[in-house]
């Protein structure tokens, strides 16, 4: 229309002809625009002359375009709002109660999810369909299994004493001041053999409650250093999907990418170490360690070499749960139908994390359907002008998306298409670009609350996922070195030949 209004406005200053009064009072209603006719358009065409039609119709145009571009960034600013909303929810109520432990997280996703479906575009069905859509996607639901067996084994085990065994074990080998950097060394040589954070939190966040009471140690801060440990693993490992997708979508081997990596994260998983270390000096047992029965660790035993052999998690749990009911039934600590009632147990207690898990998954797909995510991209994008600041973009995106998606595998994918255009624009090394895909979504995943990895944690301590937050010294420690490399290292040409990736 408004092109059609410039013809027009045209072709009455070249011509005089009536029509093109009548076409530009059509094409600027002073009933829809303003309160007052224009005194433009209240006198004759002929009266006005050219240049000023011509000019107060570009006014027009850019100010339709500029009130255009500010409806989609308002439509788009309110596609982040469930996430906006349970941030600030969730820390106001904490403030006001103040406990950040007694709000429950099920009640503020469930408050979240509300906002999401109400700031959503669309009908109410459709709404709920695409809320639907992420609380049941099949990644999503392949983790809810996960927290069942889960549920199953770490009840099964802890009620035939498999637990208290490993922990005497543990605390037999080593000395008490050793237990807790010992804890973390083992989430991370375990992860970065399975390739995999929550496989690695399932297998021992059970022992690492176990100690905690033994010691006399937070319950949050045992788990971080299981948790913690874990993404160290996750990060590294040539068999995570992070890695592959990291790899794969930069096109570099992933040796090279692990030499990349591991000179930021071995910095960090050292000092981290250092730390528990240096915090458990003056740890001491707390009773003399009885003697280990051997068949009773035997299900942990066999659930951390299966996992370490690159066996399913979701077979490695079974087993496990297998032979916690058997051996708990030769021994007598509990009967069939009382093994029936004890996984049944367990399976209860994962009740609240799949309900947070589902109702973050439609808040979530919520968020990237309405365009949140790709917001958040273009403002980020504005940005980039240097190959320091791409890099720097780069990690931003991928945080932002797992922020969003809660999930570090689906936030690399998202991205790495992104990240590549970037990297061939500023010539990054393809190393550098996937090191930083990877580190980067593995911090974010590893301190958001609603993440799966934190979620199990949670579950299996029994604890408020906001517990674990503080005492996450790995993540927070990657991000300073991962951060600290982009910002302070050297710049320089690396030609990097990628035919054998």
């Amino acid at each position: 229309m408004l092109c059609y209004a410039t013809q027009a406005s045209q072709s009455a200053e070249l011509k005089g002809v009536g029509r093109s009064q009548k076409t530009l009072q059509l094409a600027i209603r002073p009933s829809s625009l303003t309160p007052h006719p224009s005194p433009l358009i209240s006198q004759p065409l002929e009266n006005v002359p050219a240049g000023k039609v011509n000019s107060s119709l570009l006014i027009l145009h850019s100010s339709l375009f500029t009130l255009n571009s500010s409806l989609f960034t308002l439509h788009l600013m309110r596609a982040l709002l469930p996430l906006i909303f349970f941030a600030t929810f969730y820390l106001g109520s904490s403030i006001y109660a103040g406990d950040f432990y007694k709000i429950p997280i099920t009640v503020a996703f469930m408050l979240t999810s509300v906002v999401a479906i109400i700031v959503s575009r669309g009908s109410l069905k459709h709404r709920f369909n695409v809320f639907s859509r992420g609380a049941g996607s099949s990644n999503l639901l392949l983790m809810i299994w996960i927290f069942i067996l889960a549920g199953t084994f770490s009840s099964s085990a802890k009620e035939m004493g498999s637990v208290n065994e490993v922990v005497n074990l543990t605390l037999s080998i080593l000395p008490a001041s050793m237990v807790l950097p010992g804890l973390f060394l083992a989430a991370a040589v375990i992860s970065l053999s399975i390739g995999t954070s929550v496989g690695t939190i399932v297998a021992l966040m059970p022992i690492a409650v176990g100690i905690a009471q033994i010691l006399y140690e937070p319950l949050g801060f045992t788990a971080a250093i299981v948790v913690g440990g874990a993404f160290f693993g996750d990060n590294l490992s040539f068999i995570s999907d992070t890695t592959v997708c990291a790899t794969q979508s930069q096109g570099c081997r992933m040796s090279d990418k692990f030499r990349t990596n591991i000179r930021i994260a071995a910095p960090a998983a050292i000092i981290a170490f250092v730390v528990y270390a240096f915090m458990s000096h003056s740890v001491e047992n707390a009773n003399t360690v009885p003697t280990v029965n051997p068949f009773k660790v035997l299900p942990y035993l066999v659930v951390l070499v299966t996992a370490i052999m690159g066996l399913n998690v979701l077979i490695v749990l079974v087993i496990g749960t297998m032979l916690c009911g058997i051996i708990g039934m030769l021994y007598g600590d509990y009967s069939f139908i009382s093994w029936m009632m004890v996984m049944g147990k367990g399976i209860m207690g994962m009740g609240e994390l799949i309900i947070v898990t589902m109702l973050a998954g439609g808040v979530l797909e919520t968020i990237r359907a309405n365009g949140g995510i790709r917001y958040l991209m273009n403002r980020i994008m504005k940005h980039v002008s240097s190959p320091r600041s791409a890099e720097l973009s780069i990690a931003a995106l991928v945080s932002v998306t797992d922020l969003c998606t809660a999930n570090n595998t689906v936030a690399i994918i998202t991205v790495s298409g992104i990240a590549k255009d970037i990297s061939n624009r500023f010539s990054l090394d393809p190393r550098r670009v996937a090191s930083i895909l990877d580190t980067f979504s593995c911090i974010m995943q590893g301190i958001i609350p609603y993440g799966a990895q934190m979620l199990m944690g949670g579950a299996l301590a029994g604890i408020n996922p906001i517990e674990i937050i503080p005492h996450l010294y790995y993540p927070y420690l990657l991000c300073l070195f991962a951060l600290g490399d982009i910002v302070l290292r050297p710049r320089k040409q690396v030609k990097y030949d990628s035919a054998e990736a």
